[in-house]
């Protein structure tokens, strides 16, 4: 039998510590560019997303039809141009057709083996454009509902990494993603309400136990789109989305969870307040 080497756990250290010194200097760039860009907001705004909403369909495609993604790669681009365009005049009814209509057109394109998996790539990637523009198109909220969205999102992932190494125990979705824990997602969900308390009394917004509510239903979210992405993975064989993000690996890799808050965050404010103000439906309670 082999014997132990004793250097082992020293440099899986130095390795995690490496990968973790990536993912907060990518953060440092990647952070302040977001609010920027959604501070600009209009057509600015609608172009970020939506060339993160193309990197996301090249990244989710490569990995489920890989060879065959071409036919499928040229409809879900058309397709989300066309939306991203749409929204960013405020029809937001159209861009939503015209992703499903995208989405019907790649599952006839696909390979039949994966056409499920290979025709989701154009909601997924659909909803990262149309999320955030959706609700940063309210003049008066915009802002303040996609700086929310962040630190919710931010704050779950921060809390919820140190909070599982720290304290352990049971795993979250041990088939999925072994390394997360209910430790870290309770903490991560504690920590993001804490965020949303925080983020209503700086902005003055009003009604601060449904904030508190809302800031925990956002970060389980997140958690679930997090989860999800790690199936995802799992089911195709990748440990990344792609090798965009250093220390973070592909931009789906990092936007997982932002998406899954900004859908739900986008439903409810429509649902309050359609798409008039969907900002206010979210923050106005």
């Amino acid at each position: 039998m082999a014997e132990a080497d004793p250097a082992r756990p020293w440099i899986a250290t130095r390795l995690r510590g490496g990968e973790l010194a990536l993912r907060v200097c990518s953060a440092l760039v990647l952070a302040p560019l977001a609010v920027a860009v959604a501070y600009l907001g209009g057509w600015p705004f609608v172009i970020f997303w939506g060339l993160a909403a193309l990197i996301v369909l090249w990244e989710w495609t490569s990995l489920v039809a890989a060879a065959d993604r071409r036919s499928l790669l040229m409809t879900g681009a058309a397709s989300l141009v066309l939306a991203l365009a749409l929204a960013g005049s405020g029809r937001f009814t159209g861009a939503i057709i015209v992703i499903a209509m995208g989405t019907l057109a790649a599952a006839a394109l696909a390979p039949a083996k994966q056409r499920g998996w290979a025709a989701a790539a154009v909601p997924y990637a659909g909803a990262i454009g149309i999320a955030p523009v959706m609700l940063r198109s309210d003049s008066q909220n915009g802002f303040e509902a996609i700086v929310f969205l962040f630190a919710i999102v931010w704050t779950t992932d921060i809390f919820a990494y140190f909070i599982g190494r720290a304290v352990g125990g049971p795993k979250l979705a041990p088939r999925f993603s072994p390394k997360k824990t209910w430790s870290g997602a309770i903490g991560g969900a504690a920590a993001a309400a804490v965020a949303a308390l925080v983020f209503a009394r700086t902005v003055g917004v009003p009604g601060l136990a449904a904030i508190a509510i809302l800031g925990v239903a956002l970060s389980v979210a997140a958690q679930a789109g997090d989860v999800f992405e790690s199936a995802l993975k799992r089911r195709f064989g990748a440990k990344d989305s792609g090798r965009l993000i250093p220390g973070h690996g592909g931009l789906m890799d990092r936007l997982d969870g932002f998406v899954a808050a900004a859908v739900l965050a986008a439903l409810i404010s429509v649902f309050r307040d359609g798409f008039a103000a969907p900002a206010r439906g979210l923050l106005s309670w």
